[in-house]
C-alpha cells in the first residue's frame, strides 16, 4: 500500500474541487495534447476514444473530479480502481507508463489554471497521483502475475490465428480466433474482454477491445463486432478492416481476458441478461455458460434491436435454450419492417424499457446484466435504480468510456 496522503494534501485537493468543475475538461485535454507529443505513449491508447469521438476526456475529467471529492473517502473508488486496472492490462500498460502521465497531468494544470495552480497545489495532486498510481501499479502486477500463472495465460500480446469468420447479420461478423502456438488459451470469465493490437496501413497502431462472445472452453475465443459507422458518423477505422480484411489466416493480436464485468457463476440467484443492439456479445458468452454449466438457473435473455436485417444471432439463441424450462427469451424490435414477423422473429416492437423489466422479471431477487449503447444503458440502469432495484444488483458493461451515464447518487468514473 502506498504511504497515506496528509491531511494537508487532502484539504488542497478538496480545496481544488471548483476549479476542476470548471475547467477539469480542459485539463484533461490539454493534458492528451501534452502526453501524445510521445508517440510511443500515444500507442498505448486506445485513440477511437480520442480522436474519433473524443469521450476519453470528458471521462479522465469526471475520474479527476471524483477522485478529488472523495480524496478522503477512497473507499468509494475502489469499484472504479478495479475497473481501470482492468483496461490497463488490456492495454499492456506497465509501471515505467506512469512518469509520463504524471509529467502531462501536473504540467496541464498549470496550462490551464495558471497562476491559481500554486506550488502548494501541484506539489498536493503530484503527491495525490502518485498515490493512486501506486495503488493501480500494485493492482495491475497482481492480475499480471494471476493471469501468466493460470493454465492457457500470458502477459502482453499473443499471436491468434482467425479460424473461421461467421456473418451474423448485415453490419455484424464473429471470428473465431485460436492461438498461433496451438497451446491452451485461458478460461475467461463470461463477460469479460479481449484487449487488440493493430498495425493497419496508413493508420499507425491501433488498440481495441472487443467482448468475448462464447463461454469459455480452453482452446478458443470467440468475438463478435459489428461494422461502425454511418452516413453520420466517422467510420470505424478497426471494426471496417476486420470486416473487409480479416479471413480464415489472418493473424491478431491479443492481450489475455480482463474486465470486472462478468456473470456470477457461484450464485443460483435469478439473472436477467439484457442487450441493445452489439451489446449480446457478453450476453452471449453468459448465456452459453449457463445453458451448459447450470441450465437449472432462471435466466431471462432480453435483447433489443432495430430489425431483423440487424439482429444478430437470432437462430443462435434459439438452439440454445430450446426445450428449455427456466430460460426465456424475449426480443423487441425498435422499427420492425415488413418482412419480420411478430411471434416469429420478435416478441414485440419498440424499445426496452425499466417498466416493462419491473413487471416481466422477478426484480426483488435477480441480477440485471446490462450491455449496450449510451442512452439504452443510461435509462435501464437509471430506470430500474429509480424502480428500486439495489445498485449492486445493476452490472452493466459499456462500449467506451462511461461518461454521464449513472446518475447522482450513484457516480461512474
Amino acid at each position: 500500500m502506498p504511504t497515506p496522503l496528509t491531511p494537508s494534501t487532502i484539504a488542497l485537493i478538496k480545496a481544488t474541487v471548483p476549479a476542476l468543475e470548471a475547467h477539469g475538461l480542459d485539463i484533461t485535454k490539454r493534458m492528451y495534447e501534452r502526453l501524445f507529443k510521445n508517440a510511443e505513449i500515444r500507442d498505448l491508447f486506445n485513440q477511437s476514444h480520442h480522436g474519433e469521438t473524443g469521450s476519453q476526456p470528458k471521462a479522465l475529467a469526471q475520474a479527476v473530479l471524483a477522485y478529488a471529492r472523495n480524496i478522503d473517502n477512497l473507499g468509494a473508488l475502489s469499484g472504479a480502481v478495479e475497473r481501470i486496472a482492468q483496461k490497463h492490462v488490456a492495454l499492456n500498460i506497465l509501471p515505467e507508463h506512469y512518469p509520463y502521465v504524471a509529467d502531462a497531468l501536473l504540467a496541464a494544470i498549470g496550462d490551464v489554471l495558471g497562476e491559481a495552480a500554486t506550488p502548494e497545489i501541484c506539489t498536493a495532486w503530484g503527491e495525490a497521483y502518485w498515490f493512486l498510481a501506486e495503488l493501480l501499479i500494485g493492482r495491475e502486477a497482481t492480475i499480471y502475475r494471476e493471469l501468466a500463472a493460470k493454465p492457457g495465460g500470458w502477459n502482453g500480446w499473443r499471436n491468434f490465428v482467425v479460424e473461421s469468420v461467421t456473418p451474423e447479420s448485415e453490419t455484424i461478423r464473429s471470428f473465431v480466433l485460436a492461438p498461433a502456438d496451438g497451446q491452451p488459451v485461458l478460461r475467461h470469465e463470461p463477460g469479460q474482454y479481449l484487449g487488440f493490437l493493430f498495425d493497419l496501413p496508413g493508420h499507425g497502431v491501433l488498440k481495441r477491445n472487443y467482448s468475448i462472445s462464447c463461454a469459455p472452453n480452453g482452446r478458443a475465443y470467440r468475438i463478435t463486432v459489428k461494422r461502425e459507422g454511418r452516413a453520420d458518423e466517422p467510420a470505424g477505422i478497426v471494426s471496417n478492416w476486420l470486416h473487409d480484411h480479416a479471413r480464415e489466416g489472418t493473424v491478431l493480436r491479443a492481450a489475455p481476458p480482463a474486465g470486472d464485468f462478468f456473470l456470477d457463476r457461484q450464485s443460483s440467484d435469478p439473472v436477467v441478461l439484457v442487450s441493445g443492439g452489439v451489446g449480446l456479445t457478453p450476453m452471449m458468452s453468459m448465456l452459453e455458460t449457463i445453458t451448459a454449466a447450470t441450465p437449472e438457473r432462471p435466466t431471462w435473455y432480453i435483447h433489443g434491436a432495430l430489425n431483423g436485417r440487424v439482429h444478430a444471432m437470432r437462430d443462435r439463441t434459439k438452439a440454445l435454450t430450446a426445450g428449455s424450462e427456466n430460460i426465456r427469451l424475449h426480443t423487441f424490435y425498435a422499427e420492425p419492417e415488413e418482412h419480420d414477423r411478430e411471434g416469429e422473429h420478435y416478441d414485440a416492437a419498440g424499445l426496452i424499457s425499466a417498466d416493462w423489466l419491473v413487471a416481466q422479471t422477478p426484480h426483488d431477487a435477480a441480477t440485471y446484466y446490462l450491455c449496450g449503447p449510451k442512452p439504452f444503458l443510461s435509462a435501464l440502469v437509471n430506470g430500474l435504480q429509480r424502480r428500486g432495484v439495489p445498485a449492486e444488483r445493476i452490472r452493466f458493461e459499456f462500449f467506451g468510456p462511461a461518461d454521464e451515464l449513472i446518475e447522482e447518487p450513484r457516480q461512474a468514473a
